[in-house]
């Protein structure tokens, strides 16, 4: 089978290359795939650079989310059947023709969902769900967000708003919020605004806003703070601009707030079983009404991987860069 491959950790658009490995096989409580489709998650790449929390032994394959078809089952495994379209989340490896998961990390996906949004379901929309889960809000609550715009930044709008959650979102120029805005995601204001804290209260209303999610790092970790009403929590999801968050002594101490990180991996690991069904049968549900959308950018060829990285990275991009075998 052909699998994507480094030798080396570095830059994506250089390191990444296309080489023949023998084709798996399954073990007990494990299925084969056959890949049809699979994303390119920020994380994917950072792994690659060597800057993520996991480190692969080299030469490594990479990629951790696809859809494909069941192509052969180990012993020990239950409700998956040679055929199945399922899809894989956390499973290393995928960026291949073919890729060995545990049954028990697949998702069987309804017919009526197209490829191109179930090769997205698990990674993005289920760490998303499962951070508007982890906030602990509820109906008539109020959280804000920095990266509006991205990928988990629209999902947790959209995931609020069929909660009757208000997420107020913050991006940094306007046409980012004009653009929000067209996609039906309104209450979004840009830091290019001199006033666009009190914009942002002002969005809140009269309610304190009890979570915050920062994915920025560095000042913009402060700011979200100050925002926060009292007895509220903080959430670090990322640091997309430093990996140090520069946070008041005054607002953690005055507002009693709770500052947390989530890892999606580890969070949703920790998962009781029937949360993970219920959470995943709510993004099918949204999924199937419209109500949640997992727009594509790109779809590439294994051996126009470097271009897909690169085409992955590009400011204002709209939708994931998949990768077809």
């Amino acid at each position: 089978m052909r699998a994507i491959v480094h030798h080396e950790f570095g830059d994506p658009a250089q390191v990444l290359g296309v080489e023949d490995l023998p084709l798996p096989e399954p073990g007990p409580r494990e299925v084969r795939l056959r890949i049809l489709l699979a994303p390119i998650h920020n994380h994917d790449l950072w792994t690659i650079r060597g800057t993520y929390g996991y480190k692969p032994e080299l030469p490594a394959r990479t990629g951790t989310e696809a859809v494909g078809i069941v192509d052969a089952v180990g012993d020990e495994v239950e409700g998956i059947a040679v055929g199945q379209r399922v899809a894989a989340g956390g499973t290393f490896g995928v960026w291949a023709e073919y890729v060995i998961a545990k049954a028990g990390a697949v998702v069987p996906v309804p017919d009526g969902i197209p490829d191109e949004v179930a090769a997205q379901l698990i990674s993005m929309p289920f760490s998303a769900i499962s951070l508007v889960d982890f906030l602990e809000v509820g109906e008539g609550d109020v959280i804000v967000q920095n990266t509006a715009n991205g990928t988990v930044g629209r999902l947790v709008a959209q995931i609020g708003a069929s909660r009757g959650i208000r997420v107020i979102g913050i991006v940094r120029r306007e046409e980012d919020a004009a653009q929000l805005a067209a996609d039906g995601i309104p209450d979004v204001v840009a830091t290019a605004d001199p006033q666009w804290r009190e914009r942002a209260r002002e969005l809140a209303g009269d309610r304190p806003i009890r979570a915050a999610v920062d994915s920025v790092g560095g000042s913009a970790a402060g700011d979200l703070l100050h925002l926060l009403g009292e007895g509220g929590t903080l959430v670090s999801f990322g640091a997309m601009a430093s990996d140090r968050m520069e946070l008041s002594s005054g607002d953690l101490i005055f507002k009693q707030a709770v500052v947390k990180g989530f890892w999606g991996s580890k969070v949703s690991a920790a998962m009781p079983s029937e949360t993970r069904r219920a959470l995943f049968g709510e993004l099918f549900q949204l999924v199937g009404s419209g109500r949640l959308t997992l727009p594509v950018d790109s779809i590439h060829s294994f051996d126009d991987v470097r271009a897909a990285v690169e085409a992955s990275g590009r400011p204002g991009r709209v939708g994931k860069v998949l990768l077809r075998p």
